[in-house]
C-alpha cells in the first residue's frame, strides 16, 4: 500500500487526560520528548499516581486540575490553553465521562483532533461476551458522538501489549512471564499483535498532526510481533533456558471466568476469550476508506520486538534474585533452582 507523505505541525498544543494510566505515561513522555507543550488533566488520584505525574511534571508537562465530565470547565481549559490536540488515555470506569468532553471539544471549536481512550481493538469489528462487551459499547457511544458532532478524531488501535497475557490478572503489564507453568488458551494457534508500551506512545504522536490519519482508525499490525500463544511460550523459554509445562486454559474455562464478573479480571477473562479463541484481531481485513495501518504510514519506523520485550523481563528475574541471593541469582533465573 502506497501512503503519500505526511503534513504535520510538531508544536501543537496537546492536552492528555489519564496521564498516570499505564498507556497514559508513554503517551504523555513521547508527547513531551516531541517537544509539543503538553498539558496533563488531573483530578483526585492514589499516591502512586500522584507520583508519577509528579515525575512527569518534571520532565516538562504542564499540571491541570479538574474532570473531563466537567463540559464547562473543559472548554475554559481548552481556550486559555489553546489546545489543538486532546488525547483520552482514561481507565474503562470512566469511559463515559468522556462524552462532556467531547461537546466541550465541539463547543469551543478549535482542536484539531481528538484521540478518544480506544488503545486496545477496533470496538466496532469485535464482540467480546459480557462484561468486556459493555466497555466496548460505552466506547462505541463516545465513538457515535464524535462523528455525529463532527469532531476531528483519530482511533488508536494498538492491539495488545508486549508481555505474556494473564487471562485472571488486573493488567498484563503488571505481572513478569511465568516461571511455573504456562496457560495455553484453546490450542493455542490464534494469532495476536503485541506493541510495546513506548511504540504506542510513539507512534500515537505520530498520528495527532498527521493529516493522513484524520478521522480514520490507525491500525497497529507489526510483522515482527505477530505470534500465538505456543509461540509466545516457546519465546520464553529461550530466554529462561528451560521448558515450562503446559497447561490448557479452555474456551469455557474462559467463558467461566468472564462470567464470574469480577472487575477487572472478568474483563481481562472476556477479552482473552475474544483475542485468542474468536481471533478478534485479525478476523477482518483493514483495507476500507477509514483505516490504514500504522507501518504504511511510517515505514521507516522500527517498532520494539517481543523477543527485546522479554529480555527485559528476563533481566528484571535476574535482579530480582540478585537482590535476594547474590551468589546463585544468575543460575536460579537459568534453571528455575
Amino acid at each position: 500500500m502506497t501512503v503519500s507523505a505526511p503534513v504535520s505541525t510538531p508544536k501543537s498544543r496537546v492536552l492528555i487526560v489519564g496521564a498516570a494510566g499505564f498507556i497514559g505515561q508513554f503517551v504523555t513522555e513521547a508527547s513531551i520528548d516531541s517537544g509539543r507543550p503538553t498539558y496533563l488533566l488531573v483530578g483526585s488520584m492514589s499516591s502512586c499516581k500522584a507520583k508519577i505525574v509528579k515525575d512527569l511534571q518534571d520532565k516538562g508537562a504542564v499540571v491541570l486540575n479538574g474532570s473531563m465530565s466537567d463540559k464547562e470547565l473543559m472548554e475554559k481549559i481548552l481556550r486559555e490553553h489553546e489546545i489543538d490536540i486532546v488525547i483520552s488515555a482514561a481507565g474503562g470506569s470512566i469511559i463515559l465521562d468522556q462524552l462532556p468532553l467531547v461537546e466541550a471539544i465541539k463547543a469551543v471549536g478549535t482542536v484539531k483532533r481528538f484521540l478518544p481512550s480506544e488503545f486496545g481493538h477496533d470496538v466496532t469489528r469485535t464482540d467480546p461476551v459480557e462484561p468486556g462487551l459493555n466497555m466496548y459499547n460505552e466506547k462505541r457511544k463516545v465513538r457515535r458522538l464524535i462523528e455525529e458532532l463532527g469532531v476531528p478524531y483519530t482511533y488508536i488501535c494498538c492491539n495488545s501489549i508486549a508481555s505474556w497475557p494473564y487471562y485472571d490478572n488486573h493488567h498484563p503489564s503488571q505481572v513478569l512471564p511465568p516461571l511455573d507453568q504456562f496457560q495455553i488458551y484453546g490450542d493455542g494457534t490464534v494469532k495476536a499483535y503485541f506493541v510495546a508500551g513506548s511504540d504506542i506512545g510513539k507512534f500515537t504522536m505520530r498520528t495527532v498532526d498527521d493529516i493522513r490519519t484524520l478521522n480514520k482508525s490507525v491500525h497497529f499490525r507489526p510483522s515482527c510481533n505477530f505470534y500465538n500463544i505456543n509461540e509466545l511460550a516457546s519465546l520464553w523459554e529461550k530466554k529462561i533456558g528451560r521448558t515450562l509445562p503446559r497447561i490448557t486454559v479452555t474456551e469455557n474455562d474462559l467463558l467461566a471466568a468472564a462470567a464470574e464478573n469480577r472487575l477487572p479480571q472478568s474483563v481481562v477473562a472476556s477479552f482473552t476469550h475474544d483475542i485468542f479463541i474468536k481471533g478478534c484481531q485479525i478476523n477482518f481485513t483493514i483495507d476500507g476508506p477509514h483505516d490504514i495501518e500504522v507501518t504504511d504510514l511510517y515505514p521507516d519506523e522500527q517498532f520494539r520486538t517481543l523477543d527485546d520485550c522479554f529480555n527485559d523481563f528476563a533481566l528484571k528475574i535476574n535482579h530480582k534474585s540478585t537482590a535476594a541471593d547474590p551468589i546463585t541469582s544468575l543460575f536460579n533465573a537459568a534453571t528455575g533452582a
